[in-house]
C-alpha cells in the first residue's frame, strides 16, 4: 500500500530555518496534490502549504513568505522550506497526499506519521 515517509523536524531556535521532507511510495500510479499540515497541542489541524502536480501553491496566511513548498514529481516527495520560524510555528507537520493507485482508479487522501517542530529559546 502506499506510505509517506516524513523527515527533518527538530528543535530549532526563533529566527532558524529547517527543511521537511515528505517521500510517498508503494503501489503509485499518480499523485495530484501534496500538501504540508501542522497541528499544535488544544488546537485542530491547519493547511499550512500545498502543491499541485503543475506546481500551483497556496499558504497559510500566517507563513506566507517564510514557508516554500516545492515537489519532485520524479522521486514522489515534497519540501517545505521554513524560514524566519517563530515559536507559533511548533506544532506536529503531517505530510498529506492525494494518490491513485490505477489509471482508473480513484484518488485517495494519505497521511504521514508527523514529524515534531519545536521552535524555542
Amino acid at each position: 500500500q502506499v506510505q509517506l515517509v516524513e523527515s527533518g523536524g527538530g528543535l530549532v531556535q526563533p529566527g532558524g530555518s529547517l527543511r521537511l521532507s515528505c517521500a510517498a511510495s508503494g503501489s503509485i500510479f499518480s499523485i495530484n496534490a501534496m500538501d504540508w499540515y501542522r497541528q499544535a497541542p488544544g488546537k485542530q489541524r491547519e493547511l499550512v502549504a500545498g502543491i499541485t502536480r503543475e506546481s500551483s501553491t497556496i499558504y497559510a496566511g500566517t507563513v506566507k513568505g517564510r514557508f516554500t513548498i516545492s515537489r519532485d514529481n520524479a522521486k514522489n516527495t515534497v519540501y517545505l522550506q521554513m524560514n524566519d520560524l517563530k515559536s507559533e510555528d511548533t506544532a506536529v507537520y503531517y505530510c498529506h497526499a492525494v494518490i491513485s493507485t490505477g489509471w482508473n482508479s480513484p484518488f485517495y487522501s494519505y497521511w504521514g506519521q508527523g514529524t515534531q517542530v519545536t521552535v524555542s529559546s
